[in-house]
C-alpha cells in the first residue's frame, strides 16, 4: 500500500505545479503525518521534491525531473503502445510522429521483453474517420493548422436541418466524436461559441487575419457540447430476415425477444427524431411496427413519397400497376 501511495503523490506532482500536503492527505485518505513521511520517503529515493512555505506554499517537483523507464510496468508500456496504435487511425497526428512514438517506446522495453511486446496487437482501437479522401485529410490539416496558429477560417456550412450559411470562425480545436471530426470554434456571425462536423464543411478559406484567443479552454467546450434533451418513444418492433442484423447493432439484448419462428420482437425506447423515419425505413420489409400506430402511419407515408418520386419521374418501371397493388397491399398489412 505504501509503494502504491508513493506511486500516487509522485504522479500528483508530475502533473501538478504545485499541491498542498492537505490535499495530498485528502486526496489519498492518510493522516497529514503520513503524507509527510511519505514525501521524505521520496526525497531520500531521489525525487527531488522542493516545499515552499506560506499562504501559496506546497510542494513540487523540480522541472527539470522526468520519470524513468522503471516507473512504467510492462503491461503499462503494451497498454500505451496500444493506445498509440489506435492514434494511428484517426489522422490526428502525422504518421511519422507517431512511429517514432512507437520506436521509443519500444526502446523502453528490455530484450527479454520484445518478443511479448506483440501482446499489443491482442487489442486493435480504429477510430478511422468514415470519409478518409485527400480532400478530407487536406481539410482537417487545413483547419489544424488554422487552430495553432490562431488563423481566421471561411466556410460554407451545412447544419442538421439542411440550411447551408457561411461562416467566419475563430478555431479553437478539434474533437473525435465516434468516427468523425468536428471544431470547436467561436463563431463571428452567431456571436457564440458553436461547434462544426468536418464533413458539413466545404469551400474552406484560411485567411490572413489573426486573433487573440479566448478564454476558453478546449477541454470545457467540449464537456458542453452535448445534444439537447430528446424526446423519446417506446417501440414495439417485429424484425426478422436480414434485418435481424440492426437488430443486433442497435438494441441491448434485454430490448430483444426471440419468437419461436426466429423473428424477434423488439420493444425499445428511441429518440422521437426525423432520423427514426429513416432507421425503420432501412430495414424495408422485414421490420413491422406494432406500436405505436402514428409511426406506422409516418413510415408508410414516407416510403409512398419516395415510391411516387420515381413513378412521376417517368423512369421506367416493370410490372407498374401490379408494383402499386403490392406496395399498397404490403403498407396496410405491415402497418406502414
Amino acid at each position: 500500500m505504501k509503494l502504491e501511495r508513493l506511486m500516487a503523490i509522485t504522479m500528483i506532482l508530475l502533473n501538478r505545479r504545485r499541491v498542498q500536503a492537505q490535499e495530498l492527505a485528502d486526496k489519498l485518505e492518510v493522516s497529514l503525518r503520513t503524507i509527510y513521511r511519505d514525501l521524505e520517503s521520496l526525497s531520500l529515493a531521489g525525487i527531488p521534491i522542493v516545499s515552499y512555505t506560506g499562504m501559496e506554499g506546497g510542494y513540487e517537483i523540480m522541472d527539470n525531473f522526468r520519470l524513468d523507464r522503471q516507473m512504467l510496468s510492462f503491461d503499462e508500456l503494451v497498454a500505451l503502445s496500444t493506445a498509440l496504435r489506435g492514434l494511428q487511425s484517426t489522422q490526428a497526428l502525422d504518421p511519422t510522429n507517431i512511429d517514432r512514438l512507437l520506436d521509443k517506446v519500444g526502446a523502453l522495453v528490455s530484450q527479454a521483453e520484445q518478443g511479448r511486446l506483440g501482446d499489443s496487437d491482442l487489442v486493435q482501437i480504429d477510430f478511422t474517420p468514415w470519409k478518409k479522401s485527400e480532400a478530407e485529410r487536406n481539410k482537417y490539416e487545413a483547419v489544424h493548422q488554422a487552430v495553432k496558429d490562431n488563423k481566421l477560417i471561411l466556410f460554407h456550412y451545412t447544419d442538421g436541418k439542411g440550411d447551408d450559411t457561411e461562416r467566419k470562425i475563430e478555431p479553437m480545436g478539434l474533437a473525435l466524436k465516434g468516427y468523425s471530426w468536428y471544431l470547436h470554434g467561436y463563431c463571428l456571425s452567431r456571436e457564440d461559441y458553436r461547434t462544426f462536423k468536418l464533413s458539413r464543411i466545404r469551400d474552406l478559406q484560411v485567411l490572413s487575419d489573426s486573433f487573440n484567443r479566448r478564454d476558453m479552454p478546449l477541454s470545457i467546450m467540449n464537456a458542453q457540447w452535448v445534444k439537447p434533451r430528446q424526446q423519446k418513444i417506446d417501440l414495439v418492433l417485429r424484425i426478422s430476415g436480414d434485418a435481424k442484423v440492426y437488430a443486433a447493432d442497435h438494441f441491448d439484448e434485454n430490448e430483444i425477444e426471440r419468437l419461436a419462428d426466429g423473428s424477434l420482437l423488439v420493444r425499445a425506447r428511441l429518440p422521437h427524431e426525423k432520423w427514426l423515419i429513416s432507421f425503420l425505413l432501412q430495414m424495408k420489409t422485414d421490420v413491422l411496427i406494432l406500436e405505436p400506430a402514428h409511426i406506422a402511419a409516418e413510415v408508410r407515408k414516407t416510403a409512398l413519397e419516395v415510391a411516387a418520386l420515381y413513378l412521376d419521374s417517368g423512369q421506367p418501371m416493370s410490372g407498374r400497376s401490379g408494383y402499386d397493388s403490392s406496395f399498397n397491399h404490403s403498407g396496410d398489412q405491415r402497418g406502414h
